[in-house]
């Protein structure tokens, strides 16, 4: 059997595959609850907001929209959504300044158990990047926050499409001058893997059961099937990095 040819350049998809979104917003949530004296229910918010992130990014996708960045995104469905989740915090308590601050809390996520020792160990031997649909700005002050050692960030500012367009997938391709199959997209998300394949890019399925928090996980609705057409499937970067020879 022909030994399968390694990548030369990893891109992973980052909410959910390397930091905590669901947990991490509710955490930070709770404890303005607790400073600002505040009744927000942040786990219903937290769902609702995310709901709204595929329709949010459909709408530009489709030019419904002219191109409006994630942060802007967030911000636009915070405001929306909000309203439904205070509880009985008065509605002249939140400020503008507030919504700022709650929108930015998709920049102070906190990444898996494995995410930093994985990437380091990734980083030594391939070059590794962001291949998310959050913004440069985003992208990088999460990365500061929380240590997420990237060689470079590959976002949707670059060419003004979300995934699954194929100019996403394609932006890292382009931009290192490499071929498609010297890329792999390493992700938690089947759809998204599907449409980097679709693209010729490689693919890694990483399991990621408590994306959505433990009530989420004690129901089993998470998917930890390990699936033929992935070239590479593993239980967390760490184990990752052991298949690929880090």
């Amino acid at each position: 059997m022909a030994r399968k040819q390694p990548p030369k350049a990893l891109v992973f998809d980052v909410f959910g595959t390397c930091v905590d979104w669901h947990g991490s917003i509710i955490r930070d949530g709770r404890l303005l609850n607790q400073e600002r004296g505040w009744d927000i229910d942040w786990e219903g918010l937290v769902n609702a907001w995310r709901a709204a992130y595929r329709p949010s990014m459909d709408r530009v996708r489709s030019r419904e929209v002219p191109w409006t960045s994630l942060d802007e995104l967030h911000l636009a469905s915070l405001k929306e959504l909000l309203p439904r989740f205070i509880g009985k915090t008065p509605k002249r308590a939140i400020k503008a300044e507030d919504l700022e601050y709650i929108s930015k809390a998709w920049h102070r996520l906190k990444g898996w158990p494995d995410t930093v020792r994985g990437l380091k160990q990734l980083k030594s031997k391939f070059i590794i990047g962001t291949l998310s649909n959050g913004n440069v700005g985003l992208l990088t002050r999460m990365a500061k926050h929380a240590g997420l050692p990237w060689d470079v960030i590959f976002s949707s500012d670059w060419v003004h499409h979300y995934k699954p367009d194929p100019e996403m997938y394609l932006s890292p391709v382009n931009m290192l001058s490499l071929k498609p199959e010297e890329v792999m997209l390493v992700a938690a998300h089947k759809h998204d893997l599907d449409g980097a394949a679709k693209c010729g890019l490689k693919t890694a399925f990483i399991i990621r059961p408590l994306e959505y928090g433990k009530p989420h996980f004690d129901a089993g609705k998470y998917d930890s099937k390990f699936e033929k057409r992935f070239d590479y499937n593993a239980k967390s970067f760490i184990e990752l990095a052991d298949q690929l020879g880090c």
